[in-house]
């Protein structure tokens, strides 16, 4: 029989400060509100202490205000990646995609493209609910993951690489095309937190030497998926950004910056012309 644990709050917050934890006492917080098992909450306190990621034990993501499921090998959505579903939320209410307001037949087709949990598609479902939402990604786990939070909402998930993972009769019919693609530079990889280059997999973080890989091949497939008009959201780094740009230009988007500090975010948002 488990030996049961009687933790208090006191002791949970000094073993995650002594362990490095900077949020201590919200952590805390949310472990001992996630009415574990005295035994189940001991275990949860060892394995962050060891340093798994908050949210795969909690089994939940915070973002955009849902709670987004997420499990063991699945990248964690990061409040920064917020600024790129504002921005596409304000894209889709200028284009009329709010209740009511289109037919069925002609709802924004929107693609949630290396979409790890799903995050980012699900809030913009919550957000603009008469869309067309269709999430894909080439890792199986992340895949399963995004099923949990994408399904609710009305969308479909694909598996398999960037566009051939998505349905061929949507080629050239989408209006927005929103992507969290790796974007960490491989030698940068070894300087990340414990959480993410141990416990995430490599495949939603590496972006190749210089970090811009993957999006590269998204921006040069992006002509043929989107409509005209329509537009590609990419997050990138503040450095990155110039260069994601002009990857956009020579595909035959217009692009634009957008920042937020609060954030301490950076999206490259392109219209297609």
């Amino acid at each position: 029989m488990p030996v049961r644990s009687l933790l208090s709050r006191s002791t949970v917050i000094g073993r995650l400060r002594a362990a490095g934890c900077v949020f201590a006492e919200d952590e805390a917080d949310l472990l001992l509100s996630a009415g574990l098992a005295p035994n189940e909450l001991t275990n949860a306190v060892q394995r962050r202490v060891e340093g798994f990621p908050l949210e795969h034990i909690l089994g939940w993501a915070e973002f955009c205000g849902l709670r987004i499921r997420v499990g063991a090998g699945v990248f964690v959505p990061r409040r920064r990646t917020e600024l790129l579903v504002r921005e596409a939320a304000a894209l889709l209410s200028a284009a009329g995609a709010g209740p009511a307001e289109r037919l069925p037949s002609s709802k924004p087709v929107v693609v949630d493209l290396c979409c790890g949990s799903g995050a980012v598609g699900t809030a913009l479902a919550v957000l603009a609910p008469v869309i067309e939402l269709h999430a894909s990604d080439v890792d199986p786990a992340a895949v399963r993951c995004a099923r949990l939070n994408v399904l609710p909402v009305g969308g479909a998930v694909h598996e398999g690489d960037l566009y051939s993972a998505l349905p061929a009769h949507r080629r050239g019919n989408v209006d927005l095309l929103a992507v969290n693609a790796p974007y960490v530079p491989t030698a940068s990889i070894s300087s990340m937190p414990h959480e993410a280059r141990v416990h995430e997999p490599r495949v939603s973080l590496d972006g190749g030497p210089d970090g811009l890989d993957i999006q590269r091949r998204v921006i040069a497939g992006a002509g043929a998926w989107l409509r005209q008009g329509g537009h590609l959201l990419i997050e990138t780094s503040r450095l990155q950004a110039p260069h994601t740009a002009t990857a956009m230009v020579s595909a035959g988007l217009s692009p634009r910056i957008a920042t937020s500090a609060e954030l301490d975010a950076t999206a490259v948002i392109g219209k297609l012309l």
